[in-house]
């Protein structure tokens, strides 16, 4: 399992990553349900370059609060790529920002069905480039292990991104 000294060193790498690029960070989060924004605003100075985020649990909220569009949510459900990129859109647009990352899925116990298994989890990542244009970038992963694994490998996963992205 993904130890709290590994999410806090990764915070750490990101922060200085996010730092050095001169870009802020905002999050949209569901099934870690704000795990994301602790473990950022755990490392000292965080709020240099993390703005905030959203924990948006229900459909309504994701409609509401990142602008998540009700067909989305109708045809593929809150757990599939097109609704992770509208969430990251949405914090992008809402929070403001320079990168804003999206986590939704289904950590388990319970929850899961045929095509999203428990540890489905689908992540979003939506920045503005420097001509002020959105780009996105989505990922699909199934993770293994209990509820709190999975949401320790959806943390690791969504910061870890920010490192590879082009911004």
């Amino acid at each position: 399992m993904i130890t709290d000294g590994e999410l806090t060193a990764l915070a750490t790498r990101v922060g200085a990553h996010l730092r050095e690029t001169e870009r802020r960070l905002v999050s949209a989060e569901s099934c870690t349900g704000g795990w994301i924004g602790k473990v950022v605003t755990d490392i000292p100075g965080s709020s240099d370059w993390y703005l905030g985020g959203v924990v948006a649990y229900s459909n309504p909220l994701k409609q509401s609060l990142l602008g998540v569009l009700p067909s989305a949510l109708a045809a593929h459900g809150a757990v599939s790529e097109e609704v992770a990129r509208e969430m990251a859109i949405g914090a992008l647009e809402t929070l403001g920002g320079h990168i804003a990352l999206s986590v939704t899925g289904i950590a388990g116990p319970d929850g899961g069905q045929p095509g999203k298994p428990v540890g489905t989890v689908w992540f979003g990542w939506a920045w503005r480039t420097r001509d002020g244009e959105i780009e996105t970038r989505v990922a699909h992963e199934r993770f293994s292990g209990e509820r709190e694994s999975v949401r320790r490998q959806s943390v690791a996963r969504a910061l870890r991104e920010i490192l590879s992205l082009d911004v």
